[in-house]
């Protein structure tokens, strides 16, 4: 709809020069706007429009107005709400107990997503709109989010996700009137389209095999029933608890956790020229090349043998990855896809310095979540991935695909 020009410059002349604001034109419009849609409204309620004869005996008639105040992004708006005499007028613009704008939870939400506190909020919106809003009133419609959290938690699961993510991250939060680091558990799903997807968040006090095992049997209860390739960061004991539940399920460490681990016992000077030698076992062709470069370590750095250790201890759980090709190993060689979740969320969460429960930081983890997948692209080169998997697996896909 196009607005002729004379009526806007009429509108900008009658305005004083002042667009937005408190007395501004923009909130006076609005204003406008939306006690004529409400008078519509009445006229259609009532059959019939102001002092129309038509409503003469028609057992109802309006009754005034009341007054209701709306807060917005323009500060706050009182409104003339349209009575009628049989009290039976239910507008659909401002609804009753309304007390907001449509869209104004939604950016209460966005800016706590944003990791923003009650506080912070609060000081935004006064600075910003010039409106008064209780941090009571931030944290109810904050709250209004739990339920969400809750049938997100627990919704159904894909059958099949070839590729899942498992690891967890700390977050400060009181827990039986201490605060203290609790552990985050996290999962990320590749499904048969290639679309990740965050699985689910589970608490605990600490990160441990046996939780992990409760994640896992969760996740199965929910109707996941098979993963090709689970990627973990080597926490001990996680190989057999993922076993339990899907026992034909490889399990691959993080090739970069390992690096990781294994550099921790060599000196800073020693690091870069151990990392590059690293880097042939895991760059080679086959895992027998791979053993070859192990060995070929080994005999190189004699004083570094603990290194090696770390590398042969794990060893079975790290050449899974060499039986695939490339786009496959790009893959699932690491956890990264979801330590950059995590890092994202930590960024989220630093502004607390911990969270008063375990729904608090739900809350903020579920709404910084919604935030971070709308941008997620499918896995690059699944195609072929998935023409890997059929022929290893040819036996599994079909029965996932077919029931």
């Amino acid at each position: 709809m196009e607005i002729r020009k004379e009526l806007i410059d009429e509108l900008i002349a009658t305005s004083g020069g002042s667009l937005i604001g408190p007395d501004g034109l923009v909130k006076s419009l609005t204003k406008a706007l939306m006690e004529r849609m409400l008078s519509g409204e009445m006229n259609h309620h009532l059959g019939y429009e102001k002092h129309d004869v038509a409503g003469n005996g028609s057992g109802n008639s309006r009754n005034g107005t009341s007054r209701k105040t709306l807060k917005g992004e323009s500060g706050e708006m009182v409104i003339e709400i349209p009575r009628d005499r049989n009290g039976t007028f239910e507008p659909k613009l401002v609804e009753k107990h309304q007390t907001r704008f449509e869209g104004f939870d939604a950016k209460i939400l966005s800016m706590y997503a944003l990791g923003m506190t009650v506080r912070d909020i609060q000081s935004h919106l006064r600075d910003m709109y010039g409106v008064e809003i209780s941090t009571g009133l931030i944290s109810d419609v904050t709250d209004s989010i739990l339920e969400e959290v809750k049938a997100w938690q627990d919704r159904p699961l894909e059958a099949l996700y070839p590729i899942v993510y498992l690891d967890a991250m700390m977050v400060k939060m009181r827990h039986e009137g201490r605060v203290e680091n609790r552990a985050v558990f996290t999962a990320i799903g590749i499904n048969l389209e290639g679309c990740k997807s965050v699985l689910g968040l589970w608490v605990n006090g600490n990160e441990g095999a046996k939780f992990w095992l409760s994640v896992l049997t969760n996740l199965k209860n929910r109707g996941m029933k098979d993963a090709f390739v689970i990627c973990t960061d080597g926490l001990k004991g996680f190989p057999d608890a993922i076993a339990a539940v899907f026992p034909t399920t490889l399990v691959q460490t993080c090739i970069v956790h390992l690096i990781r681990n294994s550099l921790n016992f060599v000196s800073w000077k020693e690091r870069r020229a151990l990392a590059a030698d690293l880097k042939l076992i895991y760059r080679a062709a086959t895992a027998e090349m791979a053993e070859q470069a192990l060995e070929d370590f080994r005999v190189k750095y004699p004083k570094h043998q603990v290194v090696a250790d770390v590398w042969s201890r794990n060893w079975q759980r790290v050449i899974p990855f060499f039986d695939f090709p490339d786009e496959i190993r790009k893959i699932i060689y690491t956890t990264n896809a979801i330590e950059s979740l995590h890092m994202t969320l930590r960024k989220v969460t630093k502004n607390r310095g911990s969270f008063p429960s375990q729904e608090a930081a739900f809350k903020l983890i579920y709404l910084a979540l919604q935030n971070l997948t709308k941008k997620w692209k499918s896995a690059q080169g699944w195609r072929e991935a998935l023409c890997q998997f059929a022929i290893r697996w040819p036996d599994r896909m079909p029965q996932i695909l077919e029931g």
